[in-house]
């Protein structure tokens, strides 16, 4: 056999692993700054945001997807520092120089486009330490990106920093993803917090009823249960916790002339209604902004029709 001959090249896998490359560093780039968008918009809320939006499931997502896109992006750059080692002219393929110039072209799109946002929003008198601080997010892992791919590009040899590089970018991903748990929770502590959303819909269901029963019926009802109705198909719920036992939530009439009634469940958290989970539901009474704020432990929801909000049906024919 003639040792001058090379060994034939296997290209399929180098399409495989130069593509896997850089589909999960675009992806663990993306999560990375989504999850430093939420960390910014926990410690800075936007005082104009009256409705802002939950960051627990973004930042929940941005996790789950750093916990496995990245350790899949080092090890195929790992695995693939393996092959360059032994078959130099992988490196210098086609699809790895094409990939790495299109990574180039995206970083410095993103790049350009984050300095022009951040020019015509502080020319515009809009500048706030939020935006600042997501801006520089997005220009950190661009730049980034940019420079150590540039760097790489012009080699012929793997850089002997990407070792230490890679221990860098993972201790910081590690500190990152270990600070979300802190801020949305453990599993266990989203599960009960899921619960208590849960009850608080079924009270908001519960409230609507107990309304439509007096503009049917001009008085309240005395219990949950004259709320059944098999016609309509509403059967009053209840708490999810205790479902196997069957355990309804507490309705009492505290002043049946003045339509007065409260509504009670116990809750696991405490639920301050920041993030507007319970502020969409439909709510027929008065005061609706922020009535569904809770602490631990058992509470109760006092609530007072409005006979000219809510009258009885037959006299809005009239």
């Amino acid at each position: 056999m003639d040792n001058n001959i090379l060994p034939k090249r296997n290209i399929p896998r180098d399409v495989f692993l130069h593509l896997l490359a850089i589909v999960t560093l675009y992806w663990s780039a993306v999560t990375f700054v989504t999850l430093m968008w939420q960390y910014i918009n926990y410690f800075f809320p936007d005082v104009l945001d009256y409705y802002p939006a939950s960051f627990n499931e973004p930042m929940r997502f941005a996790v789950s997807s750093l916990f496995i896109v990245f350790p899949v992006f080092i090890l195929v750059s790992w695995y693939l520092n393996k092959i360059y080692s032994r078959e130099a002219v992988v490196r210098e393929s086609k699809i790895r120089k094409w990939l790495l110039y299109l990574t180039l072209f995206i970083a410095s799109l993103v790049i350009i486009g984050d300095l022009i946002t951040v020019i015509n929003i502080f020319m515009g008198g809009e500048i706030t330490t939020r935006f600042i601080l997501k801006a520089l997010s997005v220009l950190l892992v661009a730049g980034v990106v940019f420079g150590y791919y540039l760097d790489d590009v012009r080699r012929e040899t793997p850089t002997k920093s990407a070792k230490y590089f890679a221990w860098a970018t993972g201790v910081i991903i590690l500190i990152a993803v270990v600070g979300a748990f802190f801020i949305v929770g453990s599993p266990q502590s989203a599960r009960l917090a899921q619960l208590d959303q849960q009850k608080i819909s079924d009270l908001q269901s519960i409230q609507y009823q107990v309304v439509n029963y007096w503009q049917s019926k001009e008085k309240l009802p005395n219990s949950l249960s004259d709320l059944n109705d098999p016609i309509s198909g509403f059967m009053a719920p209840v708490d999810p916790q205790t479902q196997d036992k069957g355990y309804a939530y507490e309705y009492n009439v505290m002043n049946a002339e003045n339509l007065t009634f409260e509504l009670c469940a116990t809750f696991n958290k405490e639920g301050k209604d920041q993030y507007s989970q319970y502020r969409y539901a439909e709510v027929p009474v008065k005061g609706v902004a922020d009535n569904w704020t809770h602490s631990a432990g058992r509470v109760c929801f006092k609530r007072t029709i409005d006979k000219q909000l809510y009258p009885v049906k037959s006299k809005q024919i009239d």
